[in-house]
């Protein structure tokens, strides 16, 4: 992000006593190049030199006999020869993070080292001495600094000094600038600084003064002090210092990166101050409207505190104010229309709150601004159309709000315009033409936002000085003449998301300095071009991923992040730099062994990403991993992979490894347990058996992610796999696991919570983009793929195997599951009620096993579930009311003897299923029906075989009562 420099700048009345800094006098110096230097200063320099480590021979010059007046570094009083000026600060030049170790060693062989002879006494009119950014850390400051009388300059900064700081320093009655910032000093008290007596300038940044508790009374009572630089040096609030009385001179005070929770109040007895620096401290609470009665303050640094309050208008009447930074810190509210109060800013830094409300129109009357950030913060509405009027701008950086509507306009009026970042906001409509008259516009940065429409060439025609452009994820389209010819050249061309193709852009070619470029998802369905790869320039970030792109492609010119995923690529792997960091060939058809890209250099690799997942690669994983030291994620997944995993594999501290859908075989080599840093460990779906070892719970504490699903593992289930407390995702699914569902479960703490914050390691940032952590994982009966939410799903997957026994009520202990799956097992008794205390389960299988019993009431209380079965068990009664359990169909169900919705089966008062009452389940139960049936029957067939003749035939009713009468006659 390319934003101007926000360190504090001096007032222009405070320079004349710099004129004593020694590359000034360096050059003054020279204008006689013939006088002689003095022969005892010469010997004296030459001792000096001799007590010196110098690796580079930077004083290669300084030889006997020579003038030591042409010496580098050397420079002496044009009249007199003495030697007053020692200049012999090292370059500040330092290596980038992909420097080679001969860069690096060339960088640190620069630097001076070793004893500082006392010969530096011989030097009688020495009054400027610099050894700053050099390497004296064996030593600390020599004592006979001190003597040195002359010295009116004295700058040791970075030099990496150590111990205490030598009190006769303050014998250096001349000394009117004292730099000792950068240095491993940790002085007890501070009193000699109280004889520096015209000491205007004092800088002991990073000297450890937590036991010098008279910093206060010391420093402040220096009658000429104007600066006084004390960043980073372990201060605390002292309430017993509430004012000052002396220290008028002071102007400059910077205590930024200490320890204060609050604002010394003392601060503002010190009228006179024009730079006040509190940055990076602890300051809680309001700020306090004291800043308003500094009247002359015209630099002002709160930034990265913890201040909580809204911006006081008070700051806003400081009509002095040059630059004001009150970033990242907690401020709330609205920014006042005050604001337009502050006519001489130039610098007004607000980002990094949580400010809301509007962008006032007053900013219109800043008639001096040059840079104004007000990013990561909730305001919306839209950008003022005011933004028109500040012909000074440089600056204008509104990103990562909620502001809405259209780029205004007037910001074509913006003809100093150098940095536009509005990106990540809620902006729509088209990309203004107003934009192509920003003449002066180096960085324009629209990302993330919803403008759409057509881009013309014209849009960039007076562009000329872009370096930066970063428009991505719009709805942009972009259709220049094939001839067409940018006016710029840039560095880094971000465009992805807009829909460029369907050829390969023609225009990319005229760009000659281009390191950073990204057209993914671009719509571009071409071959990828020969003169694209022959570019001479080299890349930082190539993101190609999602087109249509395809061809081969035999090597990458880029040296930080490739991501050519989800193309159409065929061929074997290209050839990249050992350096690289971040490679990513995922989803295409490259095919070949892995041998020439893992084994071609015996040169130690950078990479710490390397995904080729979802490609053609066959043969075996090749056994050289012991360059790949830095590699982290490693993802190897559904290609045509065979054999065993090779055993240098686990001699890298991976965090992620995927090798899903291969066909490897052979047991889990007891040396993964050298990989104590995984999260992620996906070996699902090939052939590897054996038992699930133990020690997985002992040496791969970290894990999150467990997949071991689809293989021919057997054996129980360890109970160490308890001891995984990240864990967050188990499946062991569709193996030959045997055993019991261990009760210690319940001890898999991070499924245990229901609090999710997705706060493992999930991503890697790179410069083209966030690499993010992908998982397949089987979820309400379908494979998906999860990225930026996976640490917010839970999940345990145990089916298709062979446990027995019940299930262990424990279970019902891991409340923050979303999904649990124990189908097709041969699991037996009743299904625990504590399952129902499950009330985040979104996903619940329990069929195919032998389940008995009723399924338990409290599974009322899953309102959450969209996927349920618990079909072929031999589950009874009636199926409990609640709106999620009667939204599944039949097949959820069937198998079983249950009844009640959403079944058309009735039950009856005793919740048993009416067809069961009637006919019976059971032999038992036959037996009964039988014996009231035969009793009917044998009703039926008594009464129609006497009653009805009787009651029919005449004869047979009058013989039948005569037989009676006879009977009853003889009893």
């Amino acid at each position: 992000m390319a934003i101007a420099t926000m360190t504090t700048p001096l007032p222009i009345s405070f320079f004349p006593f710099l004129l004593l800094i020694p590359a000034i006098c360096f050059t003054i110096s020279h204008a006689n190049s013939n006088l002689l230097c003095i022969q005892s200063e010469r010997e004296a320099l030459l001792k000096f030199k001799n007590h010196l480590i110098d690796p580079s021979n930077r004083l290669s010059s300084w030889v006997e006999g020579g003038d030591c007046c042409e010496w580098t570094g050397v420079v002496c009083h044009n009249s007199t020869g003495h030697v007053n000026q020692l200049h012999l600060a090292a370059p500040l030049s330092e290596p980038d993070d992909f420097a080679t170790n001969a860069e690096w060693e060339a960088s640190y062989n620069s630097l001076l080292g070793g004893k500082i002879n006392p010969s530096l006494l011989e030097l009688k009119h020495l009054s400027s001495l610099d050894l700053s950014n050099n390497n004296f850390s064996s030593i600390h400051i020599p004592k006979f600094f001190g003597l040195l009388e002359s010295l009116t300059y004295l700058n040791l900064s970075g030099a990496r000094f150590l111990g205490a700081i030598p009190h006769n320093l303050g014998n250096l009655s001349k000394l009117q600038y004292l730099d000792l910032e950068g240095n491993d000093l940790e002085p007890k008290s501070l009193q000699w600084v109280s004889g520096l007596s015209s000491l205007q300038y004092l800088d002991l940044s990073s000297a450890n003064l937590s036991k010098a508790t008279d910093w206060v009374q010391v420093t402040f009572k220096l009658p000429s002090l104007l600066e006084l630089h004390l960043l980073g040096c372990g201060l605390e609030d002292d309430p017993s210092f509430n004012s000052i009385n002396s220290s008028k001179s002071l102007v400059v005070l910077d205590l930024s990166f200490n320890r204060f929770s609050s604002v010394p109040k003392w601060i503002f007895s010190l009228h006179g101050l024009v730079s006040i620096d509190l940055s990076g401290n602890y300051l809680e609470g309001p700020i306090p409207d004291y800043f308003g009665n500094t009247s002359f303050l015209e630099v002002l640094d709160l930034s990265l505190n913890s201040l909580n309050s809204s911006i006081p208008n008070s700051l806003f009447s400081l009509n002095h104010l040059q630059f004001l930074s009150l970033g990242q810190n907690q401020l709330q509210g609205a920014i006042s229309s005050a604001i337009g109060n502050l006519s001489s800013v130039t610098q007004l830094d607000v980002s990094v709150n949580q400010l809301n409300g509007q962008i006032p129109l007053s900013i219109g009357q800043l008639s001096s601004l040059e840079e104004f950030d007000v990013s990561e913060n909730q305001l919306n509405g839209q950008i003022p159309l005011s933004i028109g009027e500040l012909s000074s701008l440089k600056l204008f950086d509104v990103s990562k709000n909620q502001l809405s509507g259209q780029i205004p306009l007037s910001i074509g009026q913006l003809s100093s315009l150098e940095v536009l970042y509005v990106s990540e906001n809620q902006l729509n409509g088209t990309f203004p033409l107003s934009l192509g008259r920003l003449e002066s516009l180096e960085t324009l940065d629209c990302g993330y936002n919803l403008l759409e429409g057509v881009v013309s060439e014209t849009h960039f025609s007076n562009l000329t000085r872009l370096t930066t452009l970063a428009a991505s994820h719009n709805r942009l389209r972009f259709e220049p003449n094939s001839s067409w010819i940018p006016p710029f050249q840039c560095e880094s061309i971000e465009l992805g998301h807009w829909h460029l193709g369907p050829k390969f852009p023609q225009w990319l070619k005229f760009q000659k300095k281009l390191s950073s470029l990204d057209i993914s998802y671009a719509g571009i369905s071409d071959v990828m071009p020969t003169w694209f790869l022959n570019l001479p320039t080299q890349f930082d970030c190539l993101n190609l991923s999602s087109n249509q792109l395809r061809g081969e492609i035999p090597y990458l010119n880029v040296r930080d992040t490739v991501d050519l995923s989800s193309n159409r690529f065929i061929g074997p792997l290209p050839r990249v730099f050992p350096t690289l960091p971040f490679l990513m060939l995922s989803n295409n058809s490259f095919s070949g062994s892995l041998f020439e890209l893992l084994c071609n250099s015996s040169s130690e690799k950078r990479t710490v990403i390397l995904y080729i997942d979802k490609n053609l690669i066959s043969g075996d994983i090749p056994d050289c991993w012991n360059d790949w030291q830095l590699l982290e994620l490693l993802n190897l997944g559904s290609n045509n992979l065979t054999g065993k995993i090779p055993p240098s594999l686990w001699n890298l501290n991976l965090r992620m490894l995927n090798l899903r859908n291969n066909t490897l075989f052979g047991e889990l080599p007891s040396t993964l347990q050298n990989s104590p840093y995984l999260i992620m460990l996906d070996l699902s779906e090939n052939h590897f058996s054996g038992n699930v070892p133990a020690w997985i719970g002992d040496k791969l504490s970290n894990l999150v992610i467990l997949s071991l699903r689809s293989n021919n593992f057997d054996g129980h289930i360890p109970h160490k796999i308890c001891d995984l407390q990240f864990l967050q995702n188990l499946d062991l699914a569709h193996n030959n696991i045997s055993g019991v569902i261990p009760k210690c479960f319940n001890n898999l703490t991070a499924m245990a919570t229901t609090n999710k914050t997705n706060n493992f390691v999930l991503s890697e940032s790179v410069d083209a983009a966030l690499v993010i952590l992908k998982a397949l994982l089987v979820l309400k009966g379908r494979e998906d793929e999860y990225g930026s939410t996976l640490g917010l799903v839970m999940s345990m997957d145990l089916s298709a195997n062979s446990l027995t026994g019940e299930i262990p009520k424990e279970i019902g202990s891991l409340a923050g599951l979303l999904s649990l799956n124990f189908s097709g097992n041969l699991l037996t008794g009743n299904i625990p009620d504590s399952i129902g205390k499950m009330e985040l389960m979104e996903s619940l299988d329990l069929s195919m096993n032998r389940l008995n019993g009723e399924i338990p009431p409290s599974f009322s209380n899953l309102n959450f579930l969209n996927h349920f079965n618990v079909s072929y068990n031999n589950l009874i009664g009636q199926i409990p009311t609640s709106t999620q359990l009667q939204s599944f169909e039949n097949l959820s169900y069937v198998g079983n003897h249950l009844c009640g919705p959403p079944l058309t089966k009735n039950c009856t008062s005793k919740g048993i299923p009416i067809n069961v009452a009637n006919n019976g389940s059971s032999r038992e139960g036959s037996k009964v029906n039988w014996l009231y049936v035969s009793i009917v029957l044998g009703f039926v067939m008594g009464f129609w075989g006497v009653v009805a003749p009787l009651f029919f035939i005449r004869s047979w009713r009058h013989a039948y009562y005569r037989k009676l009468d006879h009977i009853y006659g003889k009893l």
